[in-house]
């Protein structure tokens, strides 16, 4: 894919390590807009939360959270050198509250916070986060449903904001939809 993945510092666009309230939040909010405005060409950014020592959930909210439901479909946000539970559970406490996923990512593997996968789609989920890009011929041929099946599947992970998508030429020459996991 030629879509840039970016690694956003969240301490970088704070005044201090500690990120406290909604004002405080719609102000990092405001800078951390600009910076993802000034750079369309990256598609996912990896929110960097080294150096933050706390985060309330209103900031949580106001920031990380609103971002990511602002570009829901667009661009995707995930998270990276999240060490502190207590962080981790204000931010999944405000996804949950606005039902906007976000991943987590731990080396080469991630968690879902925020928003909870349907039954029915977790297994797609699965797929795609096992490989940079799928289709969903793919994988409608690995579990031997059909593509119909496979595409409601992927498109509604898509809508809820769990993967990106982009069109593409299928071998029929038609459109294509490559889905991508973010991260």
């Amino acid at each position: 894919m030629n879509e840039m993945f970016g690694v956003l510092s969240l301490r970088n666009f704070m005044n201090r390590p500690d990120g406290w309230g909604r004002s405080e939040g719609r102000e990092v909010y405001n800078r951390l807009l600009d910076f993802v405005e000034g750079n369309p060409g990256t598609i996912v950014f990896k929110v960097s939360l080294e150096g933050v020592r706390r985060l309330d959930m209103s900031f949580a909210s106001e920031t990380l959270v609103e971002l990511a439901r602002r570009y829901r479909r667009t661009k995707g946000f995930c998270l990276i050198d999240l060490a502190d539970k207590d962080i981790a559970e204000n931010i999944d406490a405000a996804a949950e509250r606005k039902d906007q996923p976000l991943l987590i990512w731990e080396g080469k593997s991630a968690r879902v916070i925020g928003a909870n996968l349907s039954e029915g789609t977790r297994e797609a989920f699965q797929f795609a986060m096992g490989r940079p890009e799928c289709r969903a011929a793919e994988f409608a041929t690995q579990k031997g449903i059909s593509i119909a099946n496979a595409s409601m599947k992927f498109k509604q992970l898509w809508n809820e904001g769990f993967l990106l998508r982009r069109e593409s030429v299928a071998d029929s020459g038609g459109v294509e939809f490559v889905y991508q996991r973010i991260g």
